[in-house]
């Protein structure tokens, strides 16, 4: 058994890994630095070519540096995937087609004249035809998953630079696999002696069966099976008081995992076949649920990937020619840069975001590793010159949080521009978020839709969120007492909160956590009898409509409408009332109590 355990020799990486995420991330984090900039710095520093070199005169540095790189690998994969997944969940069948003239016309023609380009200027430098090919191919991709992170934390995904940046990488996205059959068919024309040699080439192209064979089974059984089994994790959860959430997070796992797997097996990327199962559950009421649950994970490893980026930096090869190394990722970006500047301005981009848009896909992607080693193991790349251009994007991915800085630089002198209409339509939003869809919870939605407002519910009753969404109304399924899932539905923004769930606990909860987020933000709430709400307005709502009390005014009102009394009348005396009874449940909840329970709500949140 001793050997099983191998004194934790094969978790040390993984050990050193996470104590980078506690260490120096918080660290760049407080320095205003971004923490994506502090995970590529880390896997320098940890990495074999950093303290890992000096671990023969000081063997105890070996402890503090990441020796395997391999080992962290398949997280790191996991990482993208994972991200590009909760891009998914955020867009949907129709958002897409909405975006199609960006993907498909920006995206696509920024990947074909980069390619071309980018090819063009390797000939120059004299590499032979086939090689520049698969270097200008792999080179003229972005890094999904350094720039989305990066324009994510700076709050600029929502605007025209978001979409149009997000649409681009997109469209790079679903070109990989194409690419990697192009870069086969190279090499079937190479080994032809530069003649077409139709067999192999017909051989080539037939890989791309699969790959059109996997997405059709994905997307069917994804619509068949997806529903299902999130609404039958979601009832035992129900029947288990809430104590089943690990049950929906290995589920949430194993559709990632799945899909991504699937799609690697078919000869696609995996964050393409995470992306399919996200944009696949972005239209069912799990959605927001969903996001909770999978962005821990999502945030972790996608540090092991940026970590394993720093660690492939070769540090020897710099110093070996750091001229021809930073010259041609300058090069790469430069040249990258005003291509796209140029076509997303010919697409009708705006000025400030087309220039936000150029610097941030202006250097390499995590695919051109995919494709240039393709290229090598296909023999077709020249492997002195290719290993040196890998080390230059590397370099190249390392300026994407400073491209992010300088477009935000640029951004503050540039002309501001009139209001562009949106590229694709926003998210699903409303202003009126309401808490609980049962029978009180539908009449306020059927009133505010009655006078034009707009509105998202959440519930945690699977069957209250089904019979809501069979009458078209947008209702989601989740926990709103977790602050992470008020924000997915737009507590920031919204203009109100209604809580109408029957639960005087899950009330209160959700409106601790919804006082907390938003100190000025109206919360009107469904309150049991009169002590809770007394209770109610010392935790901070704005209005608490007691149950007991509303029946007693409202049986009062029929009755001295019946008895003859005009109903001008009845009104006024009916507000008078209810305006003294709000003034005696206000004046039960002493003043020092009515914000403890937020104040202590925003200290754990904070932790």
């Amino acid at each position: 058994m001793a050997g099983a355990h191998g004194g934790g020799g094969e978790y040390k990486d993984l050990v050193v890994f996470l104590a980078a995420a506690g260490v120096v991330v918080p660290l760049f984090s407080r320095w205003k630095i971004s923490p994506v900039l502090g995970f590529l710095a880390a896997g320098v520093l940890l990495g074999p070519d950093g303290l890992g070199r000096f671990s023969d005169v000081l063997p105890w540095l070996s402890v503090l540096t990441i020796s395997d790189a391999e080992q962290l690998a398949q997280l790191s994969e996991l990482g993208v995937a994972f991200l590009l997944f909760m891009i998914g969940l955020e867009l949907s069948w129709d958002r897409l087609r909405a975006m199609r003239r960006l993907v498909f016309g920006l995206g696509m023609s920024q990947i074909a004249l980069c390619s071309a380009v980018l090819a063009s200027v390797f000939m120059i430098m004299g590499q032979p035809l086939a090689s520049a090919a698969v270097l200008g191919l792999g080179l003229s991709l972005s890094s999904t998953a350094v720039v989305l992170p990066v324009m994510a934390e700076r709050g600029r995904m929502k605007g025209a630079a978001g979409r149009a940046t997000f649409a681009t990488l997109l469209a790079q996205d679903l070109a990989v696999a194409p690419i990697l059959v192009s870069v086969t068919v190279l090499a079937a024309i190479a080994a032809g002696g530069g003649e077409m040699n139709a067999p192999d080439i017909g051989r080539a192209l037939l890989t791309l069966a699969p790959a059109a064979l996997a997405v059709a089974l994905l997307v069917i059984g994804g619509r068949v099976l997806l529903r299902p089994l999130f609404r039958s994790v979601a009832k035992s959860r129900a029947k288990g008081g809430g104590g089943r959430q690990e049950l929906f997070v290995a589920l949430c796992l194993l559709i990632v995992v799945g899909a991504g797997v699937a799609a690697e097996a078919a000869g696609l990327s995996m964050s393409l076949g995470a992306l399919i199962a996200g944009l696949l559950l972005a239209e069912t009421e799990y959605r927001r649920e969903i996001e909770v649950n999978i962005e821990p994970f999502k945030g972790l490893l996608l540090g092991v990937f940026f970590v394993g980026v720093g660690i492939g930096l070769d540090l020897e090869a710099v110093a070996a020619n750091p001229a021809g190394v930073f010259g041609i990722a300058l090069m790469l970006t430069v040249i990258k840069a005003g291509l796209i500047f140029g076509l997303a301005r010919l697409w009708g981009v705006p000025l400030r975001a087309a220039i936000e848009t150029a610097l941030l896909l202006g250097p390499a992607g995590e695919f051109a590793f995919v494709i240039l080693n393709t290229g090598l193991v296909e023999g077709i790349a020249d492997p002195g010159f290719t290993q040196a251009v890998l080390v230059s994007a590397t370099i190249s991915i390392f300026t994407i949080p400073l491209m992010a800085l300088a477009a935000e630089r640029l951004l503050k002198v540039a002309p501001p521009e009139p209001v562009a209409v949106p590229l694709a339509p926003s998210a699903q939003s409303g202003d009126v978020l309401i808490v609980g869809f049962g029978r009180v919870g539908h009449l306020v939605a059927e009133m505010l839709s009655e006078h034009g407002q707009r509105f998202i519910a959440v519930d945690s009753d699977v069957s209250t969120v089904a019979a809501g969404r069979r009458e078209g109304f947008d209702v989601s399924y989740g926990d709103a007492s977790r602050p992470e899932l008020l924000r997915l539905c737009g507590i920031d923004e919204v203009k109100a909160l209604v809580v109408t769930m029957d639960a005087p606990g899950k009330v209160d909860e959700v409106v601790i956590a919804a006082r907390a987020l938003r100190q000025d933000l109206p919360i009107i709430a469904r309150a049991r009898d009169d002590r809770h709400a007394a209770r109610l307005y010392a935790l901070g709502v704005t209005d608490a409509v007691p149950e007991t009390t509303e029946a007693s005014l409202q049986l009062a009102e029929n009755t001295l409408v019946d008895l003859g009394i005009p109903m001008g009348l009845v009104l006024a005396s009916i507000h008078e009332r209810r305006d003294r009874f709000r003034e005696i449940f206000q004046a039960a909840a002493p003043e020092d109590r009515r914000d403890r329970p937020t104040r202590a709500l925003r200290s754990r949140l904070s932790l």
